[in-house]
């Protein structure tokens, strides 16, 4: 099995930046897709950005394009969201995912972390 470790989240301002790190361990990722996803209070888990393991392509939800920037370090098996202009709309927990497929839906994904908080203030 892969775990999936999320760090990085806290309160931040309105219009301030926060990167967020998943660290994966266990099994290899191999050529599954690497996702953050979010979820608000009130509100069901939502697709934030993808990435794959091996290759560049990337992916965002229309939330968060142009603002959020998914990446990876194949040397420490992590994966990386910096999220920048950030709004209070984006306070969420932040939940790292890892899949088999190229998808943007949630149920797709089998291996989850625990979550970060991450706090805007306006």
């Amino acid at each position: 099995q892969v775990q999936l470790a999320e760090s990085g989240g806290g309160l931040v301002q309105a219009g301030g930046s926060m990167r967020l790190s998943c660290a994966a361990s266990g099994s290899s990722p191999g050529s599954y897709v690497m996702a953050w996803f979010r979820q608000a209070p009130g509100k069901e888990r939502e697709f934030a950005a993808r990435i794959m393991w091996t290759g560049d392509d990337t992916s965002y939800a229309d939330p968060v394009k142009g603002r959020f920037t998914i990446s990876r370090d194949n040397t420490k098996n992590t994966v990386y969201l910096q999220m920048n202009s950030l709004k209070s709309e984006d306070t969420a927990v932040y939940y790292c995912a890892a899949g088999p497929y190229l998808s943007s839906f949630s149920r797709w994904y089998t291996y989850w972390g625990q979550g970060t908080q991450v706090t805007v203030s306006s």
